[in-house]
């Protein structure tokens, strides 16, 4: 027993979905990860140097079993089929359920301390939280706040989860739907009357269609929405869903700065 060491975190991490992989790389352990999600393109060379062995809804379990993972992150109660099968594999599993910004940030630094880079991970957090602020009060600045429709998917439209919500307001705009934003699951942001959309109005319109490409001539071609503000000024945009979407450091920098710069541009040319 004398020379049983205690192990510094998990050595052998699964990613089944793209926050942890990303935030794994940025804090330099991307050595620990031995298997990822088959949507991540954050960042680009894990997909050349790690195995693909889970979508979101599915996942190859007998793989991951292959890897002899000691730890898999997962996201949301999406995954809780995986992580149950897993768990009963006898697998640790760590499933994060965030939805907000705070949210995300504290998932950040939880990772972070379980792979032994927590001061490296605060440091990185409050640089990312700082800038944040700067973003806050310039959009606190304008001298009028554009109302903002974020649209994850189109048929049915459905509205910006919280921490999308969260950041157009961080950006300097103001979410057309934010009483749906406080709903975790997409079913439950489903905008149920297309033209209650038309209704409030937006001025800035972004897509941004959970992996499939953004069709601003199709948004600005339905029924009653050439009166739309956004249409009528040309403000329809499209966010990459995977700089906005997944819940971890590119939503918090690419993300945030993308609204940020959408929003500046239409200030200056209509507010």
């Amino acid at each position: 027993m004398t020379s049983l060491a205690i192990p510094r975190g998990p050595r052998r991490i699964v990613c089944l979905t793209e926050e942890a992989t990303e935030w794994l790389y940025l804090l330099g352990e991307e050595e620990r990860i031995v298997g990822i999600s088959g949507y991540t393109v954050r960042p680009r060379r894990a997909r050349e140097e790690k195995p693909k062995v889970s979508a979101f809804l599915s996942a190859k379990i007998d793989k991951i079993l292959a890897l002899r993972p000691d730890c898999v992150f997962g996201f949301s109660d999406l995954q809780a089929d995986i992580a149950a099968e897993l768990v009963r594999k006898g697998v640790q599993v760590t499933i994060f359920n965030q939805r907000s910004v705070e949210e995300i940030f504290a998932m950040l630094y939880q990772v972070a301390a379980m792979v032994g880079r927590a001061d490296d991970g605060l440091r990185r957090l409050e640089t990312m939280r700082a800038r944040l602020l700067e973003i806050e009060a310039a959009g606190r600045a304008l001298p009028r706040r554009p109302r903002v429709y974020f649209e994850e998917w189109d048929e049915p439209p459905i509205s910006a989860i919280r921490w999308v919500s969260q950041l157009v307001g961080i950006a300097g705009g103001d979410d057309v739907f934010p009483e749906l934003a406080l709903q975790p699951m997409g079913k439950d942001r489903i905008v149920a009357d297309g033209a209650e959309i038309v209704r409030r109005n937006p001025d800035i319109v972004v897509g941004s269609w959970c992996g499939k490409k953004f069709r601003a001539e199709k948004v600005a071609a339905r029924p009653g929405w050439e009166a739309v503000n956004a249409v009528r000024d040309q403000q329809l945009f499209e966010i990459k869903s995977a700089d906005i979407l997944q819940p971890g450091p590119a939503a918090l920098t690419d993300g945030v700065e993308q609204l940020h710069r959408i929003v500046l541009e239409w200030s200056r040319a209509h507010a």
